[in-house]
């Protein structure tokens, strides 16, 4: 079978300009000629096996970077974005996207944000607001939009974060009662802590130095909590360096990142990641277990399986995703090839749907993707109660999954027949070309139509060749 030839010149670039390296010195440490390093750096040549040697023996280089990251998720973004109707005459062919992709990432970001502006300003004209009459009223990506997409192209692992979360967590180790163990150490900078009867989840007054948490949520909840405010209270420089990284483009934006970042830091410190990665392959991925061991919740765990993506101790690579029972995706994260939509919501054939009908329950599907790549999927609901009669309950389902040569690893696969059949799933009907599909409900960009009137199928029309 031939071996797929390597090009990652974005990432050569990318990777000499981090280390402030010329083309002459990077050349030499690679032991190659200029001219052969800029013709790889352009994606004129493949990155050879020498290279991709001398890149992991002289930087350290976890060599599965160059083939993952954001140049499938660049691909995927783009082809949802020129599904939108405005581009059905200029839409330019999936060849051409992966070259952009992978020559020239930063105009394809570009684009996605220009895309994004002109999305904006066609929904406030649509719905009449004369926003565009406003002085306030310049175009902006939306801040939860932008603080999506720097955890989406950062892998959904922030390294710096992570360590420091891994070194608070060490502190605390030995310690069987985690939040004993936090409240000891908030005492120790003069910070109380107490569980009490309120609306709020979590309240800190830097004026008292008091911290409240709710004692109507559950005992993960709790934990997550508060060292969610630990990070806000202990990390606080590392951070705002973080964000200053960012370049986030509203200030609205940066204070939804750091609320982000500090969650991040929450799931790090409740499940380091040397400890967590190792339990995990001990106990086969299995999240009830995992969930039991860390104290953390189905949900909490799903995610943390997404983001074990630290250079040289990487996990299997996971998509996971939660969904409200509209089906509007309300966390997606991707380390695998699979990419959801940006926006609207997920694939009506995927298990995740079927989960609010079977509560309480794991739900496992093998599925393929047009693209032929085939996943395990697993889904499960996840309730959120408010802790008392009248909050209300909030519902959402999870959904976790690996390409199917990871399955083994996973107790979920144990009894399925992995070389069976494997449900046609897809990303988003606007950008899936399966033919007979009777769940599609918009038809795709790049095939043409055919409708004939005397002739009705499960659809309307039919995708000419």
């Amino acid at each position: 079978m031939a071996t797929q030839k390597l090009y990652a010149g974005a990432k050569l670039r990318e990777m000499r300009g981090r280390l402030g390296l010329t083309q002459k010195v990077f050349a030499d440490k690679l032991s190659v000629s200029l001219p052969y390093l800029n013709q790889m750096e352009n994606n004129h040549r493949p990155v050879s096996a020498a290279v991709v040697l001398a890149l992991a023996q002289e930087f350290g280089l976890d060599v599965t970077e160059l083939t993952v990251g954001e140049s499938e998720r660049l691909v995927s973004d783009m082809r949802e974005a020129l599904a939108d109707p405005v581009f059905a005459k200029s839409a330019p062919p999936l060849a051409d996207l992966r070259l952009a992709a992978s020559n020239a990432p930063a105009l394809a970001r570009a684009f996605l944000d220009l895309h994004r502006a002109y999305r904006q300003t066609h929904e406030r004209l649509a719905s009449l607001d004369e926003a565009l009459g406003r002085e306030d009223a310049a175009l902006r990506p939306s801040p939860w939009e932008e603080v999506r997409d720097f955890f989406h192209y950062c892998d959904n692992y922030i390294d710096a974060v992570d360590r420091a979360a891994e070194h608070f967590a060490s502190g605390l180790s030995g310690q069987k009662d985690l939040i004993q163990a936090v409240r000891e150490a908030l005492a120790r900078r003069g910070i109380t802590l107490h569980f009490a009867e309120m609306p709020l989840i979590r309240h800190y007054d830097p004026a008292t130095r008091r911290l409240d948490i709710s004692a109507r949520i559950s005992g993960p909840t709790q934990r997550f909590q508060l060292l969610t405010q630990v990070a806000l209270l202990t990390q606080n420089e590392l951070l705002e360096a973080t964000l200053d990284l960012a370049r986030f483009a509203t200030p609205e934006a940066r204070d939804i990142a750091k609320i982000g970042l500090a969650n991040y830091f929450a799931g790090a410190a409740l499940m380091p990641y040397r400890a967590f990665l190792a339990a995990a392959g001990e106990t086969r991925h299995d999240l009830e277990q995992l969930a039991d061991r860390f104290g953390a919740s189905i949900e909490q765990v799903a995610h943390r399986l997404s983001t074990l993506q630290r250079p040289g101790a990487k996990g299997i690579p996971f998509f996971f995703v939660r969904v409200d029972q509209a089906g509007t995706i309300t966390k997606r994260h991707s380390a695998t090839r699979l990419q959801f939509a940006r926006f609207g919501g997920a694939c009506p054939l995927w298990n995740v749907h079927r989960a609010f009908e079977t509560p309480g329950q794991f739900l496992r599907q093998l599925a393929e993707t047009p693209d032929g790549v085939r996943y395990l999927c697993l889904a499960r609901d996840v309730s959120k109660p408010g802790g008392s009669f009248h909050a209300p309950v909030r519902r959402y389902a999870i959904g976790l999954g690996c390409e199917v040569l990871h399955a083994p690893q996973l107790v979920y696969s144990d009894g399925l027949d992995l070389k069976g059949l494997f449900e046609p799933i897809g990303i988003s009907c606007r950008i899936c070309d399966r033919r007979g599909c009777h769940q599609r409900s918009v038809p795709p960009l790049e095939r043409r139509l055919k409708v004939d009137p005397d002739r009705r199928g499960l659809l309307p029309y039919e995708m000419a060749d």
